[in-house]
């Protein structure tokens, strides 16, 4: 406890004195009866979703540009985000009058661009990342003698945050047993921790990441801030490589644990969240509902009252599509299977027989063996996994081969959505690659290939995010290969080699690959 008394004495009397009200609401804190039934818990968010901008993180940026001197907000601020941080940081300085400028990685989404021009702030697009937008800002902080405010990693904004914790404990009738806190860079639940374990000792602190990109986790793992290879983007207002130090050292301290969720599991939180409020969540902002189901599913035996925050709804509205299909997986309400089933008249109806009368949501199929057929078949589960291990046994026991393709990225981003069918192609290699949504990262790729190199399959569909994902054949010969990998590396895209996958076996490739599961 000498450690948090040491944090107590250096924040907890200016967060008593924070005073953000004339521009930051004090959000409600609403239950989610419906999935509180379903987990034997009593579970609490605090709505943070409804504050002018959509998210918690104005209360830090208020906060911030409040404590800064006469001298400091004449000369003008400089912030780098993806978008959460900036509109925070736009809204407070044309609260106060501050001049504004905010550099963004080419991945923001349109919708959080659009917002924080609109609340008067300049931007400026540049890097394909967070990181590399930071850099950039704090050079034209030095430049134009600007303040920078950093989006976490500073005292006044984990301040700003603490607020939250504040209002939540006056609010709730109880006080929470525990507490799930979103992490990216560690603003938020260093802010909550400092205010939950001052004021409830023996409160139960968990910190949720994304699976993707968790910096706070690996931190704890080295004993120090590391700056993570890579982060994925599907929850991008958690995409950070590299924890800040103080908000780790916080964390370090108060939190009991640090769990991680993957894409799956927050999808199907969107949907929690959805069917018992309505609202409509991004990613990053349901990261502690994601995490209290993950914790709860696995300790039956834990009871008592649990308090989130819901953090953020800025959200690409075209993104709902690939949440909605992700979230049928993550909740085990559906089962992706490949079949092998005799290519002769009435094997359909057999197959549907064994399936019994459960819903079929995808039937994928061409002919393209005398023998043997191939069906990707997507089922619709009441009874989650012991359901689908059962769909799985009884087709099995009735001589059809099966594969289980519910976890397999190629088979739910891509296989689903294409038609066709087998082919024997020469040299042919199969790539999954991320490719970052801007203008030309396709036409920059293909100028990169060696003109003799043929695509033989492409597939992409946008799914309202950062990064696109594209399956892609190339045919390449053997003695192409040390050209070819000097190709990938430079290209410097993320990329998954699937030859051996057995989706692409199964319904892809050469007839003589399937030889059956």
């Amino acid at each position: 406890m000498k450690s948090a008394n040491a944090w107590f004495d250096k924040f907890m009397p200016g967060i008593m004195r924070c005073r953000l009200d004339d521009l930051v609401l004090e959000t409600p804190v609403q239950a989610l009866p419906a999935l509180s039934a379903r987990l034997g818990v009593d579970i609490q968010v605090k709505r943070e979703d409804l504050q002018p901008v959509f998210s918690f993180k104005l209360r830090g940026a208020y906060n911030k540009l409040l404590s800064l001197s006469n001298g400091e907000r004449k000369r003008g601020i400089v912030c780098a985000s993806a978008g959460n941080h900036a509109q925070g940081v736009a809204m407070a300085a044309q609260h106060l009058g501050i001049d504004a400028l905010v550099v963004m990685p080419a991945i923001t989404p349109d919708i959080k661009v659009n917002a924080v021009e609109k609340l008067g702030a300049s931007v400026i697009i540049h890097g394909d990342d967070f990181d590399t937008a930071c850099k950039r800002a704090m050079e034209l902080a030095e430049q134009q003698d600007r303040t920078f405010v950093h989006p976490y990693d500073d005292p006044e904004v984990i301040t700003g945050q603490a607020t939250i914790a504040m209002e939540l404990f006056r609010q709730c009738a109880q006080a929470p047993d525990y507490l799930f806190i979103c992490i990216g860079g560690g603003g938020l639940a260093a802010g909550m921790a400092l205010v939950a374990r001052y004021l409830q000792p023996g409160i139960k602190l968990i910190g949720v990441e994304a699976e993707e990109s968790a910096s706070m986790k690996a931190a704890f793992e080295a004993g120090e801030p590391v700056t993570l290879e890579k982060v994925g983007h599907f929850a991008e207002g958690v995409a950070v490589r590299r924890t800040g130090s103080l908000t780790y050292a916080i964390c370090r301290d108060l939190l009991d644990e640090i769990i991680t969720v993957d894409n799956d599991e927050i999808c199907a939180a969107v949907q929690d969240v959805y069917e018992d409020t309505r609202a409509i969540a991004e990613p990053a902002g349901v990261l502690g509902i994601a995490g209290i189901k993950k914790y709860f599913s696995q300790r039956g035996d834990a009871k008592g009252t649990v308090a989130s925050v819901l953090s953020g709804a800025n959200v690409n509205f075209a993104r709902l599509r690939h949440i909605a299909e992700r979230a049928a997986v993550g909740e085990e309400q559906e089962a992706l299977l490949g079949v092998t089933i005799p290519e002769r008249p009435g094997s359909f109806l057999d197959f549907c027989e064994t399936i019994g009368m459960r819903g079929i949501t995808e039937f994928n199929y061409r002919m393209a063996d005398p023998v043997e057929a191939h069906i990707f078949v997507g089922v619709a589960l009441k009874r989650g996994l012991a359901e689908k291990h059962e769909i799985i046994d009884g087709l099995a026991g009735h001589g059809l081969p099966v594969i289980d393709l519910s976890s397999n990225d190629m088979a739910r981003l891509h296989i689903r959505h294409m038609v066709g069918g087998r082919a024997d192609v020469e040299n042919e290699r199969i790539l999954r690659f991320h490719f970052p949504e801007r203008p030309g990262a396709l036409l920059q790729f293909l100028r990169g290939m060696q003109s003799d190199w043929n695509i033989s399959l492409f597939h992409y569909r946008n799914y309202g995010s950062e990064y696109g994902r594209i399956l892609m054949g190339i045919q390449v010969p053997d003695a192409d290969s040390e050209r070819f990998q000097q190709f990938l590396d430079n290209t410097g895209y993320n990329y998954t080699i699937e030859k051996e996958n057995p989706v692409y076996q199964m319904f892809l490739g050469p007839a003589h690959l399937s030889g059956g599961p």
